[in-house]
């Protein structure tokens, strides 16, 4: 059922940091060029590990905010030190500033599935070779999983309400659509919303390994490792980064002439309630998400001009995906363009739902589809219009950007032009 909102959410900033462009567009630049972004890991030696896949979407060279300079970012894990990142770009985007006069009324709102790993894994490395006395006192702060919510709050200002959410693979969609109806409910006018994962460890990769998750074929071709929905698929790349938007309500955006790039009309969010790493076969919940998203919205089917896969290239997840779209779609499958943007960028846990959904708003204000890279034998489980080869021109209406995750967790957000 639909309902009518009075308070409508609109996005008036984007940024993002992430292993193909560390800003906006740059990103975008390189996916209409068909670029990849993943490539041999350069910050371990992967193979001395004894790890069978040895490509990660890693961000190289990167040595902290240049603009926070003087801030402590030692302080800060690589998780939040992207969130930083991304945040920052974004509010430079909308024009916002958080001072004494709108503080109180501006959320931060983060989503990690995995968080400060990276300072916990170098704590325990740390206490086992070294002893107690030389851990760093900040470990525990460093990843705590809030961390990058309490970053981006520290930083810009804000003194609503700050948290971040932990829902897998569908943490920042989860993010962003819990900011946008905190501001439909009149708690907050402004959020900054989306999420950050820096997860590339030897740790995280022995396990994905272990598990069957992630490809080991493209060692020696690492930008043709990710083939969303292709016949030869056979297993996700592992990546970081960070995606961030600014939402406001539209009467705010209005009074202080904000930049309006898109609206978030709809959002939905559930759990299949069936297995730790598998989707539910029967995609009930994958595909009750996206039809309560366009509920959300007042739209219908008719109105998806564009759908952000998913879309991670493993087996299981992208036949699932491709079926309950199929579903949704009905006989206008066939015509509804999809790009499965994993394919340039890696796949990035908690933080891929909010990169993908800056994607989704330059989409609406583009009017273009992104290519999906190494689409090259459809899967005959994978009835879908792929975009591929080249951006593709797409009409005015509802963009739909999806995101499944270990343990269930399904979520969907519906953006349209303004």
């Amino acid at each position: 059922m639909s309902r009518t909102h009075s308070t409508r959410v609109v996005v008036t900033g984007i940024g993002t940091i992430n292993a193909l462009g560390r800003s906006v567009d740059e990103t975008w630049a390189g996916l209409l060029a068909a670029r990849s972004g993943i490539g041999r890991i350069r910050r371990f030696d992967a193979e001395s590990f004894g790890l069978k896949t040895w490509i990660a979407g890693e961000i190289s060279d990167f040595a902290g905010p240049s603009f926070a300079a003087g801030q402590a970012i030692e302080r800060l894990d690589r998780c939040s030190q992207f969130a930083l990142v991304a945040a920052h770009e974004a509010l430079l985007g909308a024009g916002l500033v958080v001072d004494a006069g709108n503080r109180d009324r501006v959320a931060v709102i983060m989503g990690a599935a995995l968080g400060g790993t990276a300072s916990l894994a170098h704590g325990v490395e740390t206490l086992l070779t070294r002893g107690s006395r030389r851990v760093n006192a900040l470990m525990f702060p460093k990843s705590m999983s809030n961390a990058s919510a309490a970053a981006v709050s520290l930083y810009s200002g804000a003194r609503g309400p700050a948290m971040t959410l932990n829902s897998a693979c569908a943490s920042a969609t989860d993010a962003i659509g819990i900011a946008a109806d905190l501001i439909r409910a009149g708690r907050v006018d402004v959020a900054i919303a989306g999420g950050s994962e820096a997860a590339i460890l030897p740790v995280m990769m022995a396990s994905l390994d272990r598990m069957g998750a992630i490809t080991s074929r493209y060692n020696d071709s690492p930008a043709r490792a990710s083939r969303p929905f292709d016949r030869d698929r056979d297993g996700f790349v592992i990546a970081e980064g960070a995606g961030v938007l600014v939402l406001e309500s539209e009467r705010h955006a209005r009074q202080r002439q904000a930049p309006m790039l898109a609206e978030l009309a709809g959002y939905a969010a559930a759990s299949d309630a069936y297995h730790l790493t598998a989707p539910a076969p029967d995609g009930d919940r994958a595909l009750g998400v996206m039809r309560a998203a366009l509920a959300d919205a007042s739209a219908t089917r008719d109105d998806v001009v564009h759908i952000n896969a998913h879309g991670t290239s493993t087996r299981l997840n992208d036949a699932l995906e491709a079926r309950v779209i199929g579903e949704l779609l009905g006989e206008r499958v066939v015509a509804v363009p999809v790009s499965a943007t994993k394919s340039a960028t890696g796949h990035m846990g908690g933080a891929t739902g909010g990169l993908e959904a800056v994607l989704c708003v330059k989409s609406c204000e583009s009017g273009l589809a992104p290519p999906t890279l190494n689409f090259e034998q459809a899967d005959p489980e994978c009835h879908l219009d792929i975009v591929s080869g080249s951006a593709r021109a797409v009409s005015r209406g509802v963009i739909l950007s999806n995101s499944f995750g270990f343990g269930g967790h399904c979520a969907c957000l519906a953006f349209r032009p303004c």
